[in-house]
């Protein structure tokens, strides 16, 4: 697991980094590089309905020669580990500084821009990992142009786009039949649709929290609840202002996005408003969780309580008993002065006098039935 992920979000522990922002009185365009970047790698897929190539190209001018072809190019850039790279790669794309500045310090707010012969995109994608234990998110920024896409990935470990790659390599769908727009279409609908399972890893903790909670609820599962919330939180940040985005691609009269490509974008958003609502109904249950633990903490504290007042009320009545018989009489002085302790029997009656009312008392509880849920709560987990 690379450490400079920066979104990488765990099932048990989180770690939510809020949107960038510049140092006050910095230049436009300049780049934050954390020195733990991963080093840039950038994979050119040029194709068109007759063929399809893949390369990996050693320097940023070499995109140069894809850009005027008839063919559609397709360039990631998959780590941020030169500035060097990254300026170089803004002169070939001919892109303004600002939006190599949006492109390169992560994590921006997901919006669209449109500058003139080229449409900027920033996305935030969740990517469940194999072992559906725990997921990552991570900004991805898209640079529309004619007959082009650049992509540009924080890291090149979390890609949920090989899919794509594969309809391009085998010819699957008319893929190959269409321009960049469509190509563009294509990622944003992986990277919504990659939000899927990323909800069913909360749909699942979410039951699994359910259990805890009405079995035996403890500090822990109070931490859980709270983590569990600021990751539904994070996730809503990022998902609102996508549905914004992409309403805006539906929107806007961008030349660079055809009509039929527009029906297509429709679908994604219709997917992102129907994650949108999931996430909501998850919060809810989250929430309700909370008030779920705290009448659960409350009625546990109850039934302690009931606990030691039935036994206090039960040794009520036997220590009243045992304190007057633990006082000093002088049965000679009168013979109302405990008469009782000079009779022979008096000990055992005493003891049966005390165990008499213990029985009565327990019977008398247990016939309005205050011990059923001592027992209940005895026997949970």
């Amino acid at each position: 697991m690379s450490s400079s992920a920066p979104w990488l979000v765990q099932a048990e522990e989180q770690s939510y980094v809020g949107y960038a922002y510049d140092e006050p009185g910095s230049l436009p365009g300049t780049l934050r590089i954390k020195a733990d970047a991963a080093p840039p790698t950038i994979v050119l897929i040029d194709y068109n309905e007759a063929e399809a190539i893949r390369v990996t190209l050693e320097t940023p001018e070499e995109c140069a020669d894809y850009l005027d072809t008839e063919s559609v190019s397709w360039i990631d850039l998959q780590g941020f580990g030169s500035e060097d790279v990254l300026q170089r790669l803004g002169q070939v794309f001919q892109l303004h500084p600002v939006v190599l500045e949006d492109v390169v310090n992560v994590p921006q707010r997901p919006k669209t821009e449109n500058y003139e012969d080229q449409l900027l995109i920033v996305l935030h994608m969740a990517v469940a990992l194999p072992d559906q234990s725990r997921y990552v998110r991570e900004q991805v920024s898209l640079v529309l142009g004619p007959n082009y896409l650049l992509t540009v990935q924080e890291e090149p470990d979390y890609d949920p786009f090989e899919p794509i790659r594969d309809r391009i390599r085998y010819k699957k769908g008319t893929i190959r039949q269409r321009g960049a727009d469509y190509l563009a279409y294509a990622l944003i609908d992986a990277v919504v649709d990659g939000l899927f399972p990323v909800l069913e890893l909360f749909g699942e903790r979410i039951e699994f929290l359910e259990d805890e909670v009405i079995r035996q609820p403890n500090a822990q599962t109070l931490a859980k609840i709270h983590q569990i919330k600021r990751e539904l939180l994070a996730l809503r940040r990022s998902i609102w202002p996508q549905r914004d985005a992409i309403a805006a691609l539906l929107r806007d009269d961008c030349p660079l996005i055809r009509p039929e490509v527009r029906v297509y974008l429709k679908d994604c958003y219709d997917h992102t408003v129907q994650i949108l609502d999931m996430v909501e109904t998850y919060r809810e249950l989250a929430s309700s969780l909370m008030d779920v633990y705290l009448s659960s903490a409350s009625n546990k504290m109850n039934e302690v309580m009931k606990t030691l007042t039935v036994i206090s009320t039960i040794f009520i009545p036997l220590t009243f008993i045992a304190g007057i018989y633990g006082m000093n009489f002088n049965p000679d002085a009168s013979p109302f002065n405990m008469p009782e302790l000079n009779w022979y029997w008096g000990y055992p009656l005493a003891w049966g006098l005390m165990i008499a009312i213990a029985l009565g008392l327990i019977y008398f509880f247990k016939r309005r039935g205050w011990f059923e849920d001592f027992s209940t709560v005895a026997n949970k987990p």
